[in-house]
């Protein structure tokens, strides 16, 4: 039996909530047991709220999925599925590795008990054994940033204490899958950057993390692919900046008709959208990258290069039987998953007719031009509907003073106005780096 590349995998799920069967009302213990003696109870509502209407959702192992929708359209409902709060209810659902979840602030947590207690209660719910636990309870203390309050009860906690303490047990258990809804948003800036930082790390070593977020920001400059859930279906997968453009139109066109946004699953009759029958993130196409490396000019293998220094990045690919329409894709990332650079072969009308059944692709860049900090690229093959994509982290050191992510080439000049006279000092031995017009 072979393992499977899917981490999670959804068919025609369902979800349905019974509505409130107690009437607004006041009572009391004598009141309700008089009542039930007298035989008068209440009458119950047997009508339903279907928050999921049938999806249809694969996501493989290793991809950032960004889910993104309006409220009340499904997103924190998919999450506590595919976590195992709800069980659902019609369709199948199968999650492939362990799983870690950020969902409510604080969720899981006991209030009467120390942080300390309660990083050893989480870890052994999400499949830990004491003594692994015990074994990481530094490193989750350490990166939480707690101090002595790790001693306190968490109900004596701040929302950003929350926060750190709920991060650091989820990120420390080694899942092989992430569950993110909007928790971050509560964290402070300092403890923001460290936890993408951290993110960043998990998409390095392959992890598969889902995040629900309101930041299409967010979504377009950290995750592999967008899902747009609208009242209780997934309306659109795909590539990150497509799906939020298309939300943000959607949104802008809503507004202009002064539409109410009432959220779509408790709308009646569940909102007017179609049903899609089927939608899966991208699979590995008949072109698969490899690895990705970089060189220097002299075709040294680097990792820590300057920015007037050249670069040669390159993607080891093999090609399974014939395909004509392959596009590479080189990104350029900066730590926090912010696109800085991005181009392919498509956009630059680079022909490739003839595809070899293992070769090299070799992007030069003939001078850096970033500032210090550290970054990644990524090299991505399009073929087909398949895509696969490698990616590779390196520093850039600067001596330079400048601020900013780029340094391009540039030159001084002074000039005189008609009848002025300009004198330009130097010290001894120094460099002039004027010049005078």
């Amino acid at each position: 039996m072979t393992e499977s590349t899917d981490a999670i995998i959804l068919k025609d799920v369902v979800k349905s909530f019974r509505k409130r069967t107690i009437r607004g009302e006041y009572t009391t213990f004598k009141s309700e047991l008089l009542r039930w003696l007298r035989g008068k109870r209440q009458a119950r509502d047997a009508s339903l709220i279907t928050a999921l209407r049938g999806i249809n959702l694969t996501i493989p192992k290793g991809k950032t999925v960004g889910v993104i929708g309006r409220n009340g359209s499904g997103k924190s409902t998919l999450l506590k599925l595919i976590t195992g709060i709800y069980t659902p209810t019609s369709g199948s659902l199968e999650i492939n590795g362990r799983i870690s979840a950020l969902l409510d602030l604080g969720a899981g947590f006991h209030p009467d008990f120390s942080g300390r207690e309660n990083i050893l209660i989480n870890g052994i719910i999400l499949g830990m054994t004491r003594a692994e636990v015990r074994a990481r309870m530094a490193d989750i203390i350490a990166f939480s940033e707690l101090g002595e309050f790790i001693d306190e009860p968490v109900r004596t906690y701040s929302s950003g204490m929350y926060m750190r303490l709920a991060f650091a047990v989820a990120t420390h258990v080694d899942p092989d899958i992430l569950i993110i809804d909007e928790i971050l948003a509560v964290g402070d800036e300092h403890f923001s950057k460290k936890s993408l930082a951290k993110m960043m790390d998990f998409k390095h070593q392959g992890k598969t993390i889902v995040l629900v977020t309101h930041d299409l920001g967010t979504v377009e400059r950290w995750c592999d692919v967008a899902a747009w859930i609208d009242g209780g279906y997934i309306r659109r997968v795909g590539k990150p900046s497509e799906i939020a453009a298309e939300y943000r139109e959607a949104i802008s066109l809503a507004e202009a008709q002064s539409a109410a946004f009432t959220p779509p699953a408790l709308s009646e009759g569940g909102g007017a959208l179609p049903q899609v029958p089927t939608v899966a993130l991208p699979t590995e196409g008949p072109v698969r990258v490899h690895g990705v490396s970089l060189l220097d000019a002299h075709g040294a293998p680097v990792d820590v290069v300057s920015p007037e220094q050249g670069l040669e990045v390159r993607a080891a690919f093999a090609v399974d039987g014939a395909c004509e329409d392959v596009d590479f894709e080189v990104r350029l990332q900066s730590a926090d998953g912010r696109t800085l650079y991005e181009t392919s072969t498509r956009r630059e009308a680079v022909a490739l007719a003839r595809m070899p059944s293992q070769g090299v692709l070799r992007f030069v860049v003939e001078r850096l031009g970033v500032l210090g900090g550290d970054f990644v690229v990524t090299v991505t093959a399009r073929a087909g509907k398949g895509i696969s994509s490698a990616r590779c982290a390196f520093r850039v050191v600067s001596t330079s003073e400048d601020e900013g992510v780029f340094r391009p080439p540039h030159r001084w000049l002074v000039e005189a106005s008609a009848g002025a006279e300009v004198g330009v000092a130097f010290a001894p031995g120094a460099s002039p780096r004027v010049e005078v017009g």
